[in-house]
């Protein structure tokens, strides 16, 4: 009895790009290697022309504008290849954000400025969401990486907060919980100033890819600027440094 032989068109495209968007790159890459019509299909240009434009929605864009920030991408030497060369591009560019933000945090806290720079060098390298999910999201990530990731989603690039605590929960790192500590200048009373305030809020990445705690998004996003003199973000309660925001009162 003879087998019957499948081709390519026995898939419809919209079928093989919904398959294709449930699965890892590597798991796309091992389904090629199961018969001849799954390699001819992930082989095919139009079905890594669909990943990398999931990847990088600005892709889409490529055709409409001429901005500097929008991805071009050199179709000309095929999908599958700017697909292989702007992952290892992205991987590269997260390692180094995650090797600057271990540097900045050796004594368990972060600075919010060095977390400001950190999220803007993933801006620079224009990492999509799945890029984050992939790279800095991971369970074995610091928790301050895990905020740099959080942050850069919800500020950047305008991910919806329900988006976000899916991929959390997905990653199981919703729970994880930082400090986040701020001083502000004292103000002045009678013609005196008074001491200098200091706050900190325990919250968890949940809470703020929700917005449960909205002062502490505005104080990471406004960073140490005007009555803001300092804001630290810790794993553990922050500990007491030679650097100290108290003043004593003066005069006016």
């Amino acid at each position: 009895m003879k087998q019957s032989v499948c081709n390519q068109s026995s898939l419809p495209d919209d079928i093989a790009f919904k398959i294709a968007s449930l699965l890892q790159v590597s798991d796309v890459c091992a389904l090629g290697s199961c018969c001849r019509l799954w390699r001819e299909l992930w082989g095919s240009d139009s079905i890594w022309e669909f990943l990398a434009k999931e990847r990088w929605p600005s892709l889409t864009l490529f055709h409409a504008s001429s901005s500097s920030n929008v991805i071009s991408a050199p179709i000309s030497k095929g999908w599958k290849d700017f697909y292989i060369k702007r992952h290892k591009e992205v991987a590269g560019n997260a390692t180094a954000v995650a090797k600057f933000v271990e540097l900045c945090s050796q004594t368990e806290s972060l600075e919010v400025g060095d977390h400001l720079k950190a999220i803007e060098d993933l801006s620079t390298t224009q990492l999509g969401f799945k890029d984050v999910q992939m790279f800095l999201f991971k369970p074995k990530c610091n928790v301050l990486l895990n905020l740099v990731g959080l942050h850069y989603c919800i500020h950047w690039l305008g991910v919806p907060g329900e988006y976000v605590i899916e991929a959390l929960q997905s990653c199981k790192i919703s729970e994880r919980q930082v400090c986040v500590k701020w001083w502000k200048l004292g103000r002045w009373f009678y013609g005196f100033r008074m001491r200098d305030e200091s706050h900190s809020r325990w919250v968890s990445l949940a809470d703020l890819a929700i917005a449960k705690e909205p002062e502490v998004l505005v104080v990471l996003q406004r960073g140490a600027i005007h009555e803001v003199l300092r804001v630290q973000i810790s794993i553990a309660n922050p500990t007491c440094t030679p650097w100290s925001c108290q003043s004593t009162q003066t005069q006016n």
